[in-house]
């Protein structure tokens, strides 16, 4: 009676937060004890209410009647989840950090993150999705936001920034967040501290004025 009620309580909580969640079993231990909730959780999977992507981690998964099959899990979510599993501090890297910055609009080959963790890759059906070990003050020691724009400038690379990608990482932030910003990211390179300064460039003078 028991079990049925914590794979009641899991799939209602699922369905309530929608398809674009991934889950492992530490996100329901306030419903049961560990094996309770991974008995569940294989459960759920034997029925076909929800996928499991590997083990452990598993989704939601959404009908598309358009291609008459279930979509696929949000990369961006599998990589936050399984960060979230192994206890990892990650942040969008390469491609990836181009993408969520709106500063390409292609769609990475490869879903790569700098981590705290160990270098690993995970095969996810057709998607790949790498972590690239980096030192705590890449990416431990700042905001996701702060080593996610240090890593899109650094995949742009130095000769090749624009005022065209400094504008759309502008747009996107709020003179609060330029401030924060600015000031993690004295601890990068020069030249990145640099072009930095000119993303956050009003919020700077601003600043001094009220120093």
């Amino acid at each position: 009676m028991q079990k049925d009620s914590i794979i009641t309580q899991i799939y209602e909580r699922i369905k309530k937060q929608g398809h674009d969640e991934v889950y492992i079993v530490s996100d329901f231990l306030d419903l049961g004890e560990y094996h309770a909730v991974r008995k569940a959780l294989l459960r759920l999977e034997e029925s076909g209410k929800i996928k499991k992507i590997i083990r452990g981690v598993y989704y939601y998964p959404r009908y598309s009647a358009l291609i008459d099959e279930y979509e696929a899990p949000s990369p961006s979510g599998v990589a936050e989840t399984l960060a979230r599993k192994y206890n990892w501090t990650i942040a969008p890297c390469g491609d990836t950090a181009l993408n969520q910055l709106g500063l390409s609009t292609q769609v990475p080959a490869k879903w790569s993150y700098i981590s705290d963790g160990p270098y690993h890759e995970f095969q996810i059906g057709s998607i790949t999705i790498e972590f690239k070990h980096r030192s705590n003050k890449e990416v431990s020691k700042i905001s996701r936001q702060t080593a996610t724009i240090i890593q899109a400038l650094k995949s742009i690379g130095k000769e090749h920034i624009t005022d065209r990608h400094l504008n759309i990482i502008k747009k996107h932030l709020t003179a609060d967040e330029k401030v924060n910003i600015l000031n993690e990211a004295k601890q990068s390179s020069v030249w990145i501290y640099n072009i930095m300064k000119k993303i956050c460039e009003r919020e700077k003078e601003q600043s001094l004025c009220i120093a």
